[in-house]
């Protein structure tokens, strides 16, 4: 048994004093039953869709190794493009989304002129404020018909012509995929 003393003394508990404590605390506990059983609680992980992102890396692989005139602008094809002296770490920053979106334009339900019209307002009025890279919405053209993506298409000629577009790629999955291209635009 601990004696006052002990406890005076060293100015703790002893081993025994624990023990009572203890033994106090789960005095009404009873044993679990078979139905009392409860599995732990696991937070579940989303599933992980190795092939799917094993195929999109092999897709922007080939993107960043193939020269632009060779990627076509087919609906699901993913669109690529720099100018030279823009550098392969460069581009595929852009490719990853490294670069923050400063702005974003959606051309979907346009016109071809509107979208061309839209488009160059958008470019311009970023490049008047000094945004360096933006994010255009063209979609995926599967309202198109036979004739595939019009506006996507479009957009990937338009994009190339402009001399203060200095590089662009479709965007990640999350920001649109093949139906949106990040754009790194000439500073002012």
């Amino acid at each position: 048994m601990p004696r006052d003393d002990d406890k005076a003394r060293t100015g703790r508990e002893t081993p025994e004093d624990d023990d009572l404590l203890f033994r106090q605390a789960v005095a009404d506990a009873r044993p679990l039953e078979p139905g009392d059983r409860l599995e732990p609680y696991r937070k579940r992980l989303p599933p992980r869709a190795r092939f799917a992102r094993d195929d999109e890396r092999a897709v922007l692989g080939e993107i960043l190794d193939s020269p632009s005139d060779e990627i076509e602008a087919g609906s699901g094809a993913a669109l690529g493009f720099r100018r030279d002296g823009i550098g392969g770490r460069v581009f595929r920053k852009l490719a990853r989304g490294r670069y923050s979106i400063q702005s974003e334009i959606d051309l979907h339900g346009m016109t071809v002129p509107e979208a061309r019209d839209a488009l160059h307002l958008f470019v311009e009025s970023a490049l008047k404020e000094g945004l360096t890279c933006v994010r255009v919405v063209h979609g995926k053209g599967r309202g198109s018909g036979q004739g595939g993506p019009i506006l996507k298409r479009k957009v990937d000629a338009w994009l190339r012509q402009w001399d203060v577009v200095l590089a662009f790629v479709s965007a990640r999955p999350a920001d649109g995929g093949t139906g949106a291209v990040y754009v790194l635009l000439k500073r002012h």
